[in-house]
């Protein structure tokens, strides 16, 4: 078999929290009178809370910010985002990823997530895959926000894996990147599909079954 490991994004791809981080994040940027809309939110995928926030930010015309608060406001953001996510349940994992998770386990591969999000032990526990994976390499154990490989080469030495045996799933062009960037293979679903920024470009994560098994000997 080609790839003995998958490392996947969280936002987007096992599951898809981004109408909550806008509102979150408009929230924020609208109480401080900074433009904000989805074109911008767009720029925000797949980055760290901190970056997200200079971005936002560069609408800013106030005071200048100390560090310490830019990072209250990322904060103030966080808590909005956290509030909105004890809305979620196992019902916003959908059967098709829940389907394609449980076929890549029983083919003998080894499962990570790889994503920049602070909190993603909080939203795996709230759609019902609490220890579901080998491994989770999240916001909590990196530095580096994705273009940058960390996450993902922090995820293939969890698993004990050589970057080449592992495939990461993403739907972010900056996670994409960072995929390649770690030396690994990338399969790409959504916005990153549309940019064929993956070496595999799916339209449905069921497509991973497929991928996988082409690389069977």
């Amino acid at each position: 078999m080609k790839f003995k490991a998958v490392i996947f994004d969280l936002d987007g791809v096992i599951c898809f929290t981004d109408e909550y981080h806008y509102r979150a994040w408009k929230a924020m940027a609208d109480e401080m009178g900074i433009p904000f809309d989805r074109t911008v939110n767009n720029r925000l995928r797949g980055v760290s809370r901190m970056a997200s926030l200079d971005i936002i930010l560069e609408k800013y015309t106030g005071p200048a910010l100390s560090q310490a608060e830019k990072e209250k406001l990322a904060q103030k953001k966080n808590d909005l985002y956290r509030t909105s996510l004890a809305e979620m349940s196992p019902k916003d994992l959908s059967d098709e990823v829940r389907e394609t998770l449980n076929a890549l386990r029983d083919m003998g591969l080894r499962l990570a997530i790889g994503s920049s999000s602070k909190n993603t032990p909080f939203i795996l526990g709230q759609i019902g895959l609490a220890g579901f994976f080998d491994a989770v390499s999240d916001g909590n154990n990196i530095t580096r926000s994705k273009p940058d490989p960390e996450v993902f080469v922090k995820a293939a030495d969890m698993l004990g894996m050589a970057p080449e045996l592992c495939l990461v799933v993403e739907d972010a062009v900056s996670g994409a990147e960072a995929g390649h960037a770690g030396g690994m293979k990338v399969a790409c679903l959504g916005d990153a599909a549309e940019h064929g920024a993956g070496d595999y470009n799916m339209r449905s994560i069921r497509e991973l079954i497929d991928i996988v098994k082409e690389g069977e000997n």
